[in-house]
């Protein structure tokens, strides 16, 4: 058997019945946005994120989600996990308790050093365009 998710196991359910979530701190602020970027999200929803692991967050007003490419992006900066999560397409990002968006998927380009994070947003902004500071709490879930 192959992954459930490639095999349309849960098309339609969704499995995460509860969940705790993602927190984490702003260890670089980004200023940037390209309307071409080639994104390619993953086919799975979900990713297993672990303490003292750092990912990029990125911003799409795309409406996109798993499996898709991205192209308009707004870069927003880099955060460092807190307390371990499992996140999930459709989670809601918060940073000092703003929503910023909910999570599109997940660009596995920089992996295993990192993951691209792509949250779908209204608009493109970026994290300086935001006022987002130092250690800002981002929190996922």
């Amino acid at each position: 058997m192959g992954d459930p998710y490639k095999t349309g196991m849960f098309k339609g359910v969704n499995p995460y019945v509860r969940k705790k979530p993602l927190k984490g701190k702003i260890i670089v602020v980004l200023d940037g946005k390209y309307e071409e970027r080639g994104l390619k999200l993953i086919v799975q929803p979900s990713r297993c994120i672990k303490v003292g692991e750092v990912h990029e967050l990125i911003i799409t007003d795309e409406a996109r989600g798993p499996g898709d490419i991205v192209n308009r992006i707004a870069y927003v900066g880099f955060f460092e996990v807190k307390e371990s999560a499992v996140i999930v397409s459709g989670d809601e990002v918060k940073i000092n308790g703003r929503v910023v968006g909910k999570i599109a998927g997940y660009d596995e380009t920089h992996m295993p050093n990192h993951y691209n994070i792509v949250v779908n947003a209204p608009e493109l902004v970026t994290g300086n365009e935001m006022g987002i500071e130092l250690d800002s709490e981002i929190v996922i879930g």
